[in-house]
């Protein structure tokens, strides 16, 4: 079960996800939550505050992706394009509804969302030796996940199927290993 302090910070995203930053009130998300204004305020005593501990909620996600995409058996690359599509998971949930934050113009959103964009580029670059290709590789899997964002939000937008994803994939092992092969690289080529 979880905490009150997390179901209003759950409810919170979700306001934010399905209708946006001006319905996430603090009457609202105290309504969704199930509890009082009053104990909503004994959490948070602002919806900055709120906003302060989604972006921390998405930090912490994020880095423990960071993690993962490090330590991924098929590799860093293959496992970061692999993973960029929109399955509703709390990492996500936070995305999404911090990306919400970000188009209102939420200082802290705009810093957390940059500061996730330069973990996953270093987790990438760590990998994969190159910060092009570490570039290259974020590039393809953020298309991915943008197109099945919109997807999933009930905008028309064009469904990645598992075969076009295996053959994006193809194409991604091509790229790293071609960069572990400089004379065999575009550079060589010169």
């Amino acid at each position: 079960m979880s905490s009150a302090r997390d179901r209003i910070l759950d409810n919170f995203e979700d306001i934010l996800i399905k209708e946006g930053e001006r319905a996430a009130t603090m009457d609202a998300v105290a309504a969704a939550a199930g509890v009082s204004k009053g104990g909503l305020l004994y959490h948070f005593r602002s919806k900055e505050a709120m906003v302060e501990a989604l972006c921390e909620r998405l930090a912490a996600l994020t880095a423990a992706e960071a993690d993962t995409i490090k330590a991924a058996p098929e590799g860093a690359a293959r496992y970061y394009v692999r993973t960029s599509r929109y399955v509703d998971s709390p990492l996500d949930r936070a995305i999404v509804a911090a990306a919400r934050l970000v188009q209102q113009g939420h200082p802290a959103a705009e810093a957390t969302f940059a500061g996730i964009q330069d973990v996953w580029l270093e987790a990438l670059e760590s990998c994969l030796g190159s910060r092009a290709l570490a570039q290259a590789v974020k590039l393809m899997g953020d298309g991915l996940y943008y197109s099945a964002t919109f997807l999933s939000a009930g905008v028309a937008a064009p469904r990645v199927t598992d075969e076009e994803l295996e053959a994006v994939l193809e194409q991604v092992d091509v790229l790293v290993a071609a960069s572990s092969r400089p004379d065999e690289g575009p550079a060589a080529a010169r």
